[in-house]
């Protein structure tokens, strides 16, 4: 009978977990798609013990992309901008570190959800005013409520009542079950009639709470109680006491309101922003990087071709000056010149491959995750060419400036940022307010047992002899707490004023200079933007300018050693002065290259300054974000180039 009591007393405390309300929310997740939603807990509603384990993520891979190894071709590893793009998006170290800020973003969405402080992530500020001086602390603390009461005392009374805030946004289940014999001396056989008590406990307590983002906080427990001892005047022995009890707290001045009790989980959201924001400025930075070395590289290619180009022409007129040497036709110091020429270009040609070759593994290193033995063996070639200058490509400073607001990332970090403050102000200012708190509580208790018929207990009964035990147990203990036999009823309201109020004052006076902190950075931001986009289209139209004018100066040389040669063909002129207008073609050659790298560059500075390099490329920000590449990037450069004119 006692273990069919006891595990009835069980069961209804379960029953009444599982019927609490909110108990049965099931959280939503996502698929299994690369890049998830992390600020969705997992879904336990029907997996249950979902919520204690680790939740599993994407597998990290130091490997290079497929793509990489598919581009090498006998020792070659040819490519264009938008293979290097691609690369880069699939296997750049500097990107793949900054894509995981998105999904730690998101888990502070997670924790923020349940009440708790976002921890936050560099770039990103939390500030230090939504902590209200108790740093790394979340919005409240689980606290249970209710006990067994005064039921089965041996006197009633009453007491002052004050129900506290307890719970989380995330309801919280506390469960206790404990069992205690003990052993008691006593100096009087009044009360027990025996010297000395043997008392066996068994207590279980269960309760529910939870935290409401209006600040509205509320628990429900159940609380048994079992106790059997060998004293002897008990009206029940062995006894069950039982107390269900639930009740609420509602904050009426500081911490009322959404703003205030979801200030943590406001700037996680804002915060997960910011974290697309400073992902898409390394993307971007990266990005540039990547367009600069491959245009680095087209230039140090050509300054190949132009070295072996120049090395050939000299010693084509090296070997024509030793042969009219020897007939006599020519003076020696004109074969020194040439000879002269020859080692020149030579010294030229080994500067060049040596650039070409360093600034291959420069490349090499931002297109992959590791150099392997293939990559490490492979020649990188670039197939397209430095871009031909256009008009089109100068925006107007109007719409470069409209670009940079809309689209720079760190504007776009600044401006979530000072939000971020705004939301510290906001809710420094509501915490100025006294502590004010309303609260009421209903309980019920039951107390029943086995009853020994007495001369002074009936048990309730009627014409029993003395010495008749009447069982009885949980059943009728939770019978009597169910129908409100024994209730208490509470209500209250507490206040707490604190005179002079000087720390609610710093704080909120700190988050006011905060906030215009953000203001003024945000507006150097905006400064620093400008200034960079005025700097950057002075480059972009100076490099037009100087590419068009190196280009000319191209055409100029070559017809001057056009020139130099027909004459030394019908003897005006000497090989010295060929060697000399060579030497003016290859400068001038090597000048229009730089030039053209240069203006390739100005076009990376300007679309970088308005934050429009993902968009003029192609490139989308859900490849970047999960490093695939679902559609090729597509630079916008002009493939033509007048390098070829030569």
């Amino acid at each position: 009978m006692r273990r069919k009591n006891w595990l009835a007393g069980v069961f209804v405390s379960l029953v009444l977990w599982c019927l609490a309300p909110g108990l049965l929310r099931a959280q939503a997740q996502e698929g299994n798609a690369f890049m998830r939603d992390y600020s969705k807990g997992p879904n336990w509603f029907g997996h249950f013990t979902s919520p204690y384990r680790q939740q599993p993520i994407p597998s990290l891979s130091l490997e290079n992309s497929p793509r990489l190894r598919d581009l090498i071709h006998d020792g070659k590893l040819e490519i264009s901008m938008a293979d290097a793009l691609a690369l880069a998006i699939e296997n750049n170290l500097d990107i793949s570190v900054e894509r995981q800020v998105v999904p730690m973003s998101q888990t502070d969405v997670l924790r923020a959800s349940a009440g708790s402080a976002a921890r936050g992530f560099s770039g990103a500020t939390i500030p230090l005013g939504l902590s209200a001086g108790a740093l790394g602390v979340g919005v409240s603390t689980a606290v249970t409520g209710g006990g067994v009461g005064n039921a089965g005392g041996i006197s009633g009374q009453g007491g002052a009542v004050n129900i506290a805030p307890v719970g989380t946004f995330d309801p919280t289940i506390n469960y206790n079950f404990s069992w205690d014999r003990t052993v008691t001396p006593l100096n009087s056989l009044v009360v027990a009639g025996v010297p000395a008590a043997t008392g066996y406990t068994t207590s279980y307590s269960g309760s529910y709470t939870q935290l409401l983002p209006s600040g509205t906080s509320y628990f429900v427990s159940l609380n048994g109680l079992r106790f059997s001892s060998t004293q002897q005047n008990q009206l029940f022995n062995p006894y069950i006491a039982t107390r269900m009890s639930m009740g609420f707290n509602q904050p009426l001045l500081s911490g009322l309101g959404l703003k205030s009790n979801l200030r943590f989980l406001l700037v996680a959201r804002n915060n997960e922003n910011v974290s697309g924001a400073i992902f898409q400025n390394q993307l971007q930075q990266t990005i540039a990087q990547v367009e600069n070395a491959y245009w680095d590289m087209a230039q140090f290619q050509e300054n190949v071709k132009v070295a072996e180009q120049s090395l050939t022409t000299a010693q084509r007129l090296y070997d024509d000056s030793k042969r009219q040497a020897e007939v006599g036709a020519l003076a020696p110091l004109d074969v020194v010149s040439a000879q002269s020429a020859v080692a020149a270009s030579q010294r030229d040609l080994v500067v060049a491959k040596t650039n070409l070759q360093i600034q291959e593994t420069q490349l090499k290193n931002l297109l992959s995750k590791r150099i392997d033995p293939d990559l490490e063996s492979a020649q990188i070639v670039t197939t397209d060419a430095l871009p031909e200058p256009r008009d089109t490509d100068i925006p107007t400073l109007q719409d470069a400036l409209a670009d940079a607001e809309r689209n720079r990332p760190d504007l776009k970090t600044a401006q979530m940022n000072l939000q971020n403050e705004q939301i510290s102000s906001q809710y420094t200012g509501t915490n100025l307010l006294p502590t004010g708190n309303v609260f009421g509580q209903y309980a019920a208790s039951g107390l029943q047992g086995n009853c020994v018929v007495t001369a002074r207990a009936t048990c309730n009964t009627v014409g029993l002899p003395v010495g008749t035990v009447v069982p009885s147990g949980t059943a009728g203990s939770l019978s009597q707490m169910a129908r409100g036999k024994f209730p208490e009823y509470s209500v209250g309201f507490s206040l707490a004023v604190p005179i002079k109020n000087r720390a609610a004052q710093a704080d909120n006076l700190r988050a006011q200079f905060e906030m215009q902190q953000a203001q003024i950075n945000l507006q150097a931001l905006r400064n620093q933007a400008e200034l960079t986009i005025r700097q950057a289209m002075i480059a972009l139209v100076q490099g037009k300018a100087q590419q068009e004018a190196a280009h000319q100066a191209v055409v100029l040389a070559q017809q001057s050693l056009d020139a130099e040669q027909k004459k030394l063909g019908v003897g005006a002129s000497t090989f010295y002065n060929v060697v000399l207008r060579q030497r003016d073609l290859t400068t001038a050659e090597y000048a229009e290259i730089e030039a053209a790298d240069a203006y390739a560059k100005a076009l990376v500075a300007i679309d970088e300054a308005r934050g429009a390099t993902l968009d003029r490329n192609g490139i989308t920000f859900n490849d970047a974000l999960n490093g695939t590449i679902t559609r090729m990037p597509a630079p916008p450069f002009n493939k033509g180039s007048n390098l070829g004119a030569r």
